[in-house]
């Protein structure tokens, strides 16, 4: 987003010399100190009210809601979105994200009367009073998933700890204890590492059955939550596994395929989700406190897949931008598999941006959902997301 600032100026006076004119020494010191209590006392005030009246937003992840931290790290084009077209809808230039425009977790922070949230990378940026952005494209719950291309699940949590030492620093110990407890901590990921096992020569599942490896994911996943949690952190937001065998550049692997959607993939969608499920229910029984909402982005995004028309789209299999086979090959923007790329004339008509991702106005019906979903009591969705704001 861009800022722009008014500048006034001040225009000074020029006044003679004289005893009236001109106040004491005294007067100008004593004056001066007023100035410097009220602004210290203004600034401790606007940080007070920083952790009483916001709940903050904390994000991790995926390129599901990286906002730009890729744009920071020394990693290929294959983990960034800096470049035309991306966010051409809406920010009119390329931030980052792996869209036309704003994600998922933009739409959120919106609905909570948030800013939007800043990268934790983006330099100069250190004001963490409503949150920040940890995720990153391309980074799973395993630190071996793309390693030394992302920010993995566990470097994000380290630089989450930095944010908390921030916050006690700025606020006070009992302010920044308010302020974690109260925060929402959004999570996106599990996708990169099942789909890291399709488009590198992995050979994990030799070694592992689907089951054993959804496992060490979900493992993985936990030690993470619960360190937020004893840290905290209370709320928490989570999307499940969109069907990412039938992404585009999914689809296209196999040829003899045909087009369909990749089995293999899909099974192991089914099995995290399930775990996933079954994860949060377990820690709700046992951590005090524990809140959580658990969307279901593989139903959501199927139905708009199957259904295009139905949700205000006409195309729910291609991409927008790519090329081959449902604009399948990863080559959107021609920095990564190839310059040559089609581009549609309106992403609005189209469930998928790219040859993974998803258009801004797909984030944003689900983004609404999530934020006004029905809650069901005694299931895997106790609260949607404006709950878990709302929730002390």
């Amino acid at each position: 987003m861009l800022q722009y600032f008014t500048h006034c100026s001040i225009n000074v006076t020029m006044v003679r010399k004289s005893v009236m004119a001109r106040p004491s020494s005294l007067f100008l010191i004593f004056f001066l100190h007023l100035v410097l209590v009220s602004s210290s006392t203004t600034s401790t005030e606007t940080r007070s009210e920083h952790s009483r009246n916001h709940v903050a937003l904390f994000i991790f992840g995926d390129s599901f809601f990286d906002a730009g931290n890729n744009n920071y790290i020394n990693t290929t084009t294959l983990d960034q979105a800096n470049f035309w077209p991306y966010g051409e809808t809406y920010f009119k230039f390329p931030t980052g994200r792996f869209s036309d425009g704003r994600l998922i977790s933009d739409f959120i922070a919106e609905y909570a009367k948030l800013p939007l949230i800043s990268p934790f990378l983006q330099p100069g940026y250190n004001q963490y009073y409503h949150g920040v952005n940890f995720a990153s494209a391309g980074a799973g719950a395993l630190v071996e998933t793309f390693k030394g291309a992302v920010i993995d699940l566990k470097t994000q949590l380290k630089y989450h700890k930095k944010v908390q030492t921030w916050l006690r620093s700025k606020l006070g110990k009992v302010e920044a204890e308010i302020t974690l407890s109260k925060a929402v901590y959004l999570f996106s990921v599990g996708t990169n590492d099942y789909m890291s096992i399709f488009v590198t020569n992995s050979t994990v599942l030799n070694s592992y059955s689907k089951s054993e490896y959804v496992g060490i994911v979900i493992g993985n996943l936990t030690t993470i939550v619960k360190d937020i949690y004893k840290r905290g952190g209370r709320k928490f937001g989570f999307i499940n596994l969109l069907p990412f065998g039938c992404a585009p550049g999914i689809r296209i692997i196999k040829a003899e395929n045909n087009g369909s959607c990749l089995e293999e993939a899909s099974s192991l969608v089914k099995l995290h989700n399930k775990a996933l499920s079954r994860l949060l229910r377990k820690l709700e029984k046992q951590l005090k406190g524990f809140k959580y909402s658990l969307y279901n982005f593989d139903i959501n995004l199927r139905r708009r897949m199957n259904h295009p028309s139905k949700y205000g789209f006409k195309e729910g299999k291609g991409a927008c931008c790519g090329s081959g086979q449902f604009r399948g090959v990863f080559s959107c923007g021609g920095k990564r598999l190839g310059k040559e790329f089609q581009l549609c004339e309106n992403p609005n008509e189209y469930v998928f941006w790219d040859s993974y991702h998803l258009t801004q106005r797909v984030y944003e019906q689900l983004a609404d959902q999530m934020w006004n979903g029905a809650r069901k009591p005694n299931s895997v969705w106790p609260y949607n997301l404006r709950d878990l704001f709302q929730a002390f």
